[in-house]
């Protein structure tokens, strides 16, 4: 037990992590999760080296979760924001054939799992099946709003809070009727920004650091919107098949053209891979109880006790499988991976309806 105890030191603030204490037994790992838990120890031991390498900045983001959340949104939106600026045809490529299934397990394990709204059979069947529907493509906007309605209605909070839940939703479902297509195109848009509104709200914010991020986040999207910062010429001359700038504007901007159309899909470029960045790196870092960072390889235990390691690993099967299909036909691969997560912005929206009404769900019981 000593010995164990000595395999983690803290020295200066930095986390000095022994792999082996945090190695599982061999008859509680599975066979298909030694590859995973072999890459993890192997970037425990990487991790100790690069945060000596950072000196007094290194431990700081190591002791201070708050100072960490900002250096990482921070650098999500600068790196989010060059390659809107040097490659937005390729990032939109990449973005969610790369980042696209973790970012759906995480919304999976913050919005359902960790709050516990997947116990509550009342929520299954009314906010399921439309939920389901809208997945499938089936009246989307009309579905997926009537899955935040039914939430809102059978939520735990005051109707003070339900009930202008459920007339907003309400109102938006009849627009959405009325405009048709384009509210999807408009929804597609407006929901990279939820993942930053929840990250906002997932914890009281009194250091000045946290306003970083969303200042960060406003002055990039003025600069991109009013075209003061402009994609590169070269930047469209370079793409994946089939995915040229035209084929990007007529989806993301119907009808315009010029100026318009190109600030629109860079736009959506850059809140997408902000959007990203939010779910698999801000939110967890201030879902998790522990101040300091944990190892890989607890974080990849936690992982498998929050949404289990049938979800866990079938999630990590469904990225590979979109990945071998992007090495065939990345366009197919990208259009499919869109189709199949169709339904987790509806999924963001009713998080953010029953954040509003009940409050942060966050167990904060997950391994520390």
């Amino acid at each position: 037990m000593e010995r164990k105890r000595a395999s983690i030191k803290i020295e200066a603030g930095l986390i000095q992590i022994m792999p082996r204490l945090f190695r599982p037994s061999i008859s509680d790992m599975p066979a298909y999760s030694a590859p995973l838990y072999t890459a993890c120890r192997l970037l425990d031991r990487l991790r100790v080296p690069v945060l000596r390498l950072l000196g007094r900045p290194g431990k700081l983001l190591v002791r201070q979760r708050k100072l960490r959340v900002a250096a990482f949104g921070c650098t999500v939106i600068l790196t989010a924001l060059l390659g809107s600026v040097f490659l937005p045809l390729w990032l939109l490529a990449l973005g969610p054939v790369i980042l696209g299934t973790p970012h759906v397990l995480s919304d999976v394990r913050y919005l359902v799992m960790r709050p516990g709204f997947h116990r509550r059979a009342l929520f299954w069947i009314p906010v399921g099946a439309p939920l389901l529907a809208a997945g499938c493509g089936f009246y989307p906007m009309e579905c997926g709003l009537a899955a935040v309605a039914a939430a809102a209605l059978l939520s735990n909070g005051a109707w003070s809070r339900r009930l202008p839940v459920v007339a907003l939703t309400g109102i938006a479902g009849f627009t959405a009727w009325k405009a048709g297509f384009i509210s999807q195109i408009v929804f597609a848009h407006l929901h990279n920004l939820i993942a930053l509104l929840l990250w906002w709200f997932w914890r009281p914010r009194p250091h000045w650091s946290a306003g970083l991020v969303p200042v960060f986040f406003a002055a990039a999207v003025i600069l991109l919107g009013t075209g003061a910062i402009f994609p590169l010429e070269g930047a469209w001359s370079w793409f994946p098949e089939r995915m040229d700038f035209t084929s990007h504007a007529a989806v993301l901007a119907p009808g315009l053209t010029g100026d318009w159309a190109v600030r629109l899909v860079v736009l959506f470029a850059f809140a997408q891979a902000v959007h990203y960045g939010i779910w698999l790196r801000l939110i967890p870092e201030d879902d998790r109880p522990r101040e300091t960072p944990r190892p890989f390889t607890a974080t990849l235990r936690a992982m498998e006790e929050d949404v289990g390691r049938p979800v866990l690993y079938g999630a990590v099967m469904i990225a590979a499988g979109i990945g071998i299909w992007a090495i065939l036909d990345l366009a197919a691969a990208r259009i499919g991976y869109l189709r199949m997560a169709l339904f987790h912005g509806y999924l963001e929206l009713i998080a953010g309806a029953l954040l509003f009404i009940e409050g942060h769900h966050s167990t904060r019981s997950a391994t520390a």
